[in-house]
């Protein structure tokens, strides 16, 4: 079946994001040191973090509650006011920091657009994507942009129904197993891994080698010739028709 609509993730498949993370919790480990040992407080922040996106969701702000809220449970509620605002300033500096492309990916785009419908499909802190995706200057090449409080199988069912042709002619490339590729192989749709040197704990997932549609690549440059080689092998046209 044709391939119509490309899905594309955001954080750290189109732009850097988890870098970011890694070095804000590098100084609120500096921060703790004299309450935590690293791997310990690594540990109570990130179970804060799993209890808390049911409530804060993706993004900074809930990153940023979760370092408070574990500040405040290693250091038995003794935690110096200057310690919590120097949280917060690390939070605040996290959404002014400028946002920074992935190799390959404005010229990858930029070639696909005019022949697949293209959506953006990411999920987190609504004001944080919307700022990201306009520094970025990605918008413009994106026929639709869905920013989601998660993403599952019923997401990339409806994403792609709304608009695309539906799972099976859609195809998504993300760095996420978890979000990004499981889930979608799941609708019926393709599903592009394009892993990132950093990622979350809590986006672990198997890869489902054994998926017919599961594609891993090196970076998103290879995308095309993927997109090509898929072409030749069902006797179809490489890239369809322009919409």
């Amino acid at each position: 079946m044709e391939l119509t609509t490309l899905g594309f993730d955001a954080d750290d498949t189109l732009w850097e994001n988890e870098r970011f993370f890694k070095l804000t919790q590098e100084r609120f480990t500096e921060l703790l040191a004299d309450f935590a040992d690293p791997d310990h407080l690594s540990d109570r922040l990130l179970a804060a973090e799993r209890r808390n996106l049911r409530i804060y969701g993706f993004g900074i702000k809930g990153f940023t509650l979760s370092m408070v809220e574990t500040a405040i449970e290693v250091t038995e509620e003794r935690v110096p006011a200057h310690v919590i605002e120097k949280i917060l300033a690390a939070g605040r500096e996290m959404h002014a920091h400028p946002v920074e492309t992935l190799p390959h990916v404005r010229e990858t785009l930029e070639q696909l657009a005019p022949s697949y419908r293209m959506i953006l499909i990411t999920k987190g802190d609504l004001f944080d994507q919307e700022r990201k995706l306009a520094a970025s200057g990605l918008g413009e090449l994106f026929d639709g942009i869905e920013i989601v409080s998660d993403k599952t199988v019923k997401t990339y069912e409806r994403v792609f129904s709304d608009y695309g042709d539906g799972p099976a002619q859609a195809m998504m490339i993300g760095n996420s197993l978890k979000s990004d590729i499981v889930p979608a192989i799941e609708a019926g749709s393709w599903g592009v891994y394009i892993p990132h040197e950093l990622s979350w704990d809590l986006e672990h997932a198997d890869e489902p080698a054994d998926a017919e549609r599961f594609q891993r690549l090196k970076h998103v440059g290879e995308l095309p010739g993927f997109l090509r080689g898929l072409g030749d092998r069902s006797g179809r046209a490489a890239v369809p028709p322009q919409f």
